[in-house]
């Protein structure tokens, strides 16, 4: 009998999003965050269809809880437009398969 091991845990993909504009706390400066891809469990209450159409609402309630360092839903709500939207386009990436990966990569190289 062969015997199958578990798979190592897998870390949680990353990106990084340096922001156009600081999120300033009392002292801290907030440059960049990193954007992790959320568990299903995160998703909830969020509907996937708009979080993949870039809704607003929706990236802004996703964010406090898949960035490093947290942030709040106030500071979420006050993020730049441009910041928001290259969030909302992380975010999106975080729900492609390899193959739609894949096939925008070829598209944009050509």
């Amino acid at each position: 009998m062969t015997e199958v091991s578990a798979p190592a845990a897998a870390q949680p993909k990353t990106e990084k999003l340096r922001l156009s504009t600081p999120i300033i706390r009392g002292e801290q400066v907030i440059n960049e965050l990193t954007l992790r891809k959320p568990k299903a469990g995160e998703l909830r209450g969020l509907s996937m269809q708009e979080l993949m159409n870039a809704r607003v609402s929706s990236t802004l309630d996703i964010l406090p809880r898949i960035t490093v360092p947290p942030i709040t839903q106030e500071e979420a709500d006050n993020l730049e437009v441009e910041d928001a939207a290259n969030a909302s386009g992380i975010i999106i990436g975080f729900f492609m398969t390899a193959s739609t990966r894949s096939q925008i990569e070829r598209a944009l190289n050509r």
